[in-house]
């Protein structure tokens, strides 16, 4: 559920209309809903309120600093996989100790970032990683808390480029192999085994692939308990889907209940690393259409947001709703809705029933909070734009859009090039 909506025929965030904000910020932004964000972050952590838990949000999914101080706000922790992360969940507020690293290339700057900081554990991802970790530690003076991020070979059934659990990606370290790295942690004197960790995809429509998961790494926990390794705390990461279009993700509620099923009693602190579930339909892109062009076989929309604003139509071929800004009736056409991009693969939407749009007028491209603004560029040159939180009747501006001076930002014309001669 979220907070958009219409109202008298205009497309509504919550006590606020979205044209009202366009007139007043330009387009394209991104524009996201407080109360749907607090409300999906309190379903998510409720549904697993039985046990000890940690709801560690994915920075990945929406990074902006105002989205992490509310998650935070809310009692919740923060998912990082690089030192930038780290870096704007410190600036959020986030504690420390609340705070778990995962990802398979951290540089060793990184590293001491993170021990310096006191994160809660990394979520180690091969065994040349773990040594670095060790390596750094020592230097420093540090314990590092650890897990293991287990691949457990489980077919997510989701889109291969966002399935994370299977022996052909890259990440955690193979299940079979997960004893031996567990082993060699032990040895090492400035490593210390805290937990283990899994996550096997993104936008998961099934909850059963992680029950199955979960069976693999209690069975492991269970041989790591007797040869004498505490773990406290058990990550099965993050990934719930959510509705783009005509899927039907599990509800938190149901997610958690087969979860809890098996996990319960068995004294481990579960860690969730929810993103797309709390962020996804919490947010829009608003684009203004500048042009209707028509040939023998095609009508295209033009619109101003292009794939450097919004990648993932793109590059996995996503599905987002579109909506006019305006509620309108009338004629119904089928057009590839495009952006200004120089790349035929820049579109929001291809081959799209949707009720035709003039030029001047406002759509919104739906259920783009997650991994929206956080995968945009600046290709062709174009600034990153506006972010917008409306809590009931009030908006604000929680990043500017960029300028041109911007784009320049750290670039430098040496010398010779200035009196070429």
């Amino acid at each position: 559920m979220n907070f958009f909506a219409y109202k008298n025929q205009q497309l509504y965030c919550e006590e606020i209309p979205v044209e009202q904000i366009a007139e007043k910020i330009g387009t394209p932004f991104y524009l996201y809903s407080y109360h749907t964000l607090v409300r999906h972050f309190a379903v998510f952590d409720k549904a697993f309120e039985g046990i000890s838990h940690l709801v560690c949000y994915s920075a990945k999914a929406n990074s902006n600093l105002a989205l992490l101080r509310l998650f935070v706000n809310l009692g919740g922790g923060i998912d990082i996989v690089s030192g930038g992360e780290l870096y704007r969940a410190l600036r959020g507020g986030a504690p420390s100790g609340k705070i778990v690293f995962s990802g398979v290339g951290k540089r060793e700057d990184e590293i001491e970032h993170a021990l310096k900081a006191g994160i809660l554990m990394f979520n180690v991802e091969s065994l040349q990683e773990l040594q670095a970790i060790n390596d750094v530690a020592g230097r420093i003076g540090k314990k590092a808390p650890v897990s293991i991020r287990v691949n457990p070979d489980i077919d997510p059934k989701t889109h291969p480029y966002i399935s994370t659990g299977l022996k052909q990606n890259k990440f955690g370290i193979e299940i079979g192999q997960a004893l031996v790295a567990y082993r060699r942690a032990s040895q090492l004197p400035h490593v210390r085994v805290v937990g283990i960790d899994c996550h096997i995809g993104s936008q998961l429509l099934d909850v059963e692939p992680v029950v199955e998961a979960l069976k693999k790494l209690k069975d492991l926990v269970e041989i790591l308990r007797r040869e004498g390794m505490e773990v406290q705390y058990l990550d099965l990461g993050g990934g719930l889907g959510i509705t783009y279009g005509d899927e039907e993700p599990p509800h938190p509620v149901e997610y958690a209940s087969r979860i809890l099923e098996e996990i319960r009693g068995f004294g481990c602190t579960l860690i969730l690393e929810p993103g797309r579930v709390i962020v996804g339909n919490a947010g829009i892109l608003v684009s203004r259409v500048l042009y209707m062009k028509e040939n023998e076989s095609k009508r295209f929309v033009i619109v101003d947001a292009g794939m450097n604003d919004l990648v993932r139509p793109s590059y996995y071929g996503s599905y987002h709703q579109i909506l006019p800004v305006r509620e309108k009736e009338g004629e119904e056409v089928v057009a590839d809705v495009v952006g200004p991009i120089c790349e035929s693969s820049d579109f929001i939407a291809k081959g799209r029933k949707m009720v035709r749009v003039e030029p001047g007028e406002l759509i919104a491209v739906m259920s783009a909070g997650a991994y929206g603004f956080s995968m945009s560029t600046n290709y062709n040159s174009r600034p990153r734009v506006a972010e917008v939180l409306v809590r009931d009747d009030q908006s604000f501006v929680i990043r500017r859009r960029e300028n041109y001076e911007d784009l320049i930002r750290g670039e430098e014309i040496p010398e010779f090039l200035i009196n070429f001669k």
